[in-house]
């Protein structure tokens, strides 16, 4: 399944690149999303974290871009060092850059996580009535994320998705919506796909998650998610009811 990833050659193995940005969300006057830097790092440093992850490397190293003054620099830097606490990460190089040259109105921060994996044949997955789709979380952007955040995926259970042989797939959900991953992960089929969750909301900072596994492993799957586990039916187009 392709991701939203660089991938380069490395020998035997491929560096996977992963990127994530955020824009007037901080501390700022002008800022549109009141937010600490904190925060904005986490949320910055878990989506690339998990699309790098996703694509099946292991990270290795973390760029963060700062434009938003260099009293900023430390609050980014204990943001992203809270999300290597939640994934039990001890060390993990972090580098970057912050603009001092010109001050700007907004809060601007990027962040990147580079990661390895061996070299693989990207690959679809085929046959969707045969599997159970879930969305674990709720998608959420803005002040949703602040204000909804008991209903956003905890990255430590992102992770041990990742760790599942069972598990087929698992997608963050980004800005693009559900059913734009399920399209690109699905993408040699036309589908069908209903949810109590709407398909097509951006899901900001990737407060949820796609997964995709066999009936077998069901009981096991809704489990562990508990309240942030949400059903996705979907069914290849010409077995579904008119």
């Amino acid at each position: 399944m392709k991701r939203d990833v660089a991938v380069i050659p490395f020998g035997d193995d491929e560096i996977i690149i992963a990127c994530d940005n955020s824009g007037a969300i901080g501390m700022k006057p002008l800022d549109a999303v009141p937010a600490s830097y904190e925060m904005v790092a986490y949320y910055s440093f878990r989506v690339a974290w998990m699309e790098c992850v996703a694509a099946g490397a292991v990270p290795f190293s973390v760029v963060i871009q700062n434009f938003c003054g260099n009293n900023a620099w430390p609050l980014l830097m204990v943001g992203v060092k809270k999300g290597m606490k939640e994934l039990g990460i001890n060390e993990l190089p972090i580098t970057g850059s912050t603009e001092t040259n010109f001050t700007l109105m907004q809060s601007v921060v990027g962040m990147t996580v580079l990661g390895k994996r061996r070299k693989k044949e990207e690959q679809s997955i085929t046959d969707a009535n045969q599997l159970k789709v879930a969305i674990i979380g709720r998608p959420l952007v803005g002040s949703e994320v602040i204000d909804q955040k008991d209903e956003i995926a905890p990255l430590e259970l992102f992770q041990w998705f990742c760790e599942q042989e069972e598990v087929m797939a698992v997608l963050p959900v980004g800005s693009k919506g559900v059913l734009v991953e399920l399209e690109l992960l699905f993408a040699e089929q036309s589908l069908c796909v209903n949810s109590e969750i709407d398909m097509r909301k951006s899901s900001g900072p990737s407060t949820c998650f796609i997964v995709v596994y066999k009936q077998a492993i069901n009981e096991k799957i809704e489990k562990k998610s508990g309240v942030w586990f949400h059903v996705v039916n979907i069914r290849n187009m010409k077995d579904c009811p008119n």
